[in-house]
């Protein structure tokens, strides 16, 4: 008889936060580069907003916030979130995304972290940041960073900036 296989699967649908601000030459989203060796050396289009899976009956305001707040640290302050609606990954991965105006400094980054095997196969493991780098992105460079499936979010943020300033 065949070795059972474990059939554990990461949960397909995440929560999270478009962080922005007023810069000096207008609006600015706050992205995070993911940690680890897989991601040490890409740049463009791989970049995210902070986000986290949902377990069970999490509230996904609640998931996003909490994942805002472990992959910055608590120096990371958040206003009221506005729901931006769901995007879908290129794996599949859903996102239910939120935007608030936001506070942080990127050299206060304290975020959480995970271990892996590494070098694949050695049987050692090592501990890696879960987020290693953040940083505050006018509109038009944030395109060129982020995952490409989330993008979107960019734009049905500048339709909620643009539909507050028609009222």
């Amino acid at each position: 008889m065949a070795a059972l296989k474990n059939t554990s699967r990461r949960s397909m649908l995440s929560a999270g936060i478009l962080a922005y601000r007023n810069g000096a030459y207008g609006p600015e989203v706050l992205l995070v580069h993911p940690g680890g060796p897989f991601w040490r050396n890409k740049d463009g289009g791989a970049w995210s907003i902070p986000k986290g899976e949902i377990d069970g009956a999490d509230a996904p305001e609640q998931v996003a916030r909490r994942e805002f707040a472990e992959e910055l640290g608590p120096s990371a302050s958040i206003g009221p979130l506005q729901p931006l609606g769901e995007i879908r990954q290129r794996g599949g991965k859903r996102v239910i995304a939120f935007a608030g105006e936001g506070h942080f400094d990127p050299a206060a980054l304290t975020s959480n972290t995970f271990d892996t095997e590494w070098p694949p196969r050695s049987g050692r493991r090592q501990s890696f940041p879960e987020v290693d780098r953040a940083e505050w992105f006018n509109i038009e460079i944030a395109r060129t960073k982020m995952l490409s499936g989330q993008i979107e979010l960019l734009d049905r943020l500048l339709a909620i900036a643009i539909e507050s300033v028609g009222k």
